[in-house]
């Protein structure tokens, strides 16, 4: 549908309660995190004084649940938010979204708008490598819907409505000046002279999908003769609760193209990497953004910090991406190895689409949370 304005749906299994909401995921955008804003629409006859409570919770699930004996678990759920969100009793500011949504869908209509704390995780999936485990290892989002006296009461499944939600890190910088590069060198045992290599990058932001273009330059005043080259993207995790870190590589290219580099010769070429999630699904340790079940999955973004905060102190799993290349010179004289961190991130959504107020003539798309992934979708005038 051109011009069209999706909101996703999702009703409670009695048919009570029904959520539209604008957006599938909560953006953090480093200095601030967009909130989720929509509409709920519950009958009053069946509030009868009851209300409308919306829960975010964030469960951190670091082992698996298979392996959780004698009362030994490796998760961790912390509830973010908790308010009540319908009915309201004064003003509030609503989006052209809302306006909308409430204006169609009549008084049982009220606007919502749930905005997480600054310091809370992103959302990061880790592959475990098959489809047998019940649950995915990372960090997972939980928005709920309930109705309830009050908001500590327990919701009944019945009156509530379940989404799962990720947490997108996004860059604000569309395009950076910043050319990282990187020099070293090697020397060899008894043999003068070294042999140099130079890689570089046009620059440090990257979003998913785009090729990666490393610039590498070799210089061998050694005695030493380079047979092949490497080149790798490599995936750093850090599981922040149990201190453990990993690497996985995502893509990779091996090339003898400009080989030999003999004693004396110099080469400068440039290799293309292209690091996607769909060629490495069931690999163990992989880091994704969201569900591992999610076929519009990305890899994991990198993790981002506020100016003056250190990524070290960052919460739940540490994700960050460098540039690899390896120059191999035999069996005796091994590897010169260079690494080149770089971030690959979501673009920010707030920078690509226009105001709305530009387009009120465009219809709403309305796309069911259960029919998603069959590819159908609802559509609204």
């Amino acid at each position: 549908m051109v011009n069209a304005v999706k909101v996703f749906k999702k009703t409670s299994p009695n048919g009570k309660v029904t959520a539209y909401l604008s957006r599938r995921d909560f953006v953090d955008h480093i200095s601030h995190t967009s909130p989720v804003d929509g509409v709920v629409v519950v009958d009053h006859d069946y509030l009868r004084g009851r209300r409308v409570f919306a829960r975010v919770a964030v469960t951190y699930r670091y082992g698996r649940e298979e392996d959780e004996v004698m009362g030994l678990h490796f998760s961790k759920e912390l509830e973010l938010v908790n308010t009540e969100v319908a009915p309201h009793t004064g003003d509030v500011q609503m989006t052209d979204v809302q306006e909308r949504l409430i204006k169609k869908l009549g008084a049982n209509a009220y606007p919502i708008s749930v905005t997480l704390p600054q310091n809370a995780p992103c959302s990061v999936s880790l592959d475990s490598g098959s489809e047998d485990s019940t649950q995915p290892l990372g960090v997972i989002y939980d928005l709920k819907l309930y109705v309830a006296d009050r908001k500590e009461d327990r919701p009944h499944k019945r009156s509530s409505v379940w989404l799962c939600r990720p947490r997108r890190s996004s860059s604000p910088f569309e395009s950076s000046n910043r050319q990282p590069q990187t020099l070293v060198s090697k020397g060899f045992t008894l043999s003068p002279g070294r042999l140099n290599l130079e890689l570089s990058l046009p620059r440090d932001v990257y979003f998913h999908g785009q090729a990666i273009e490393a610039k590498l330059s070799v210089n061998n005043v050694s005695k030493k003769t380079v047979k092949n080259m490497k080149a790798e993207v490599v995936q750093h995790v850090e599981v922040t609760m149990t201190n453990t870190h990993f690497s996985r590589v995502v893509a990779s290219l091996e090339s003898r193209e400009g080989c030999p580099i003999t004693p004396g010769s110099c080469l400068t070429k440039t290799v293309s990497l292209n690091p996607v999630a769909s060629v490495n699904k069931r690999r163990f340790g992989i880091a994704l953004d969201g569900q591992v079940k999610d076929q519009d999955a990305n890899l994991a973004s990198s993790t981002l910090v506020a100016e003056g905060k250190n990524v070290n102190d960052a919460l739940g799993i540490v994700v960050s991406y460098s540039v690899r290349v390896k120059l191999n010179c035999g069996a005796i004289a091994g590897d010169l190895t260079a690494d080149l961190p770089f971030k690959l991130v979501h673009p920010d959504p707030s920078s690509a689409k226009a105001p709305l107020r530009k387009a009120q003539s465009a219809d709403i798309e309305v796309e069911d949370f259960s029919r998603l992934r069959r590819g159908q979708s609802i559509a609204e005038e």
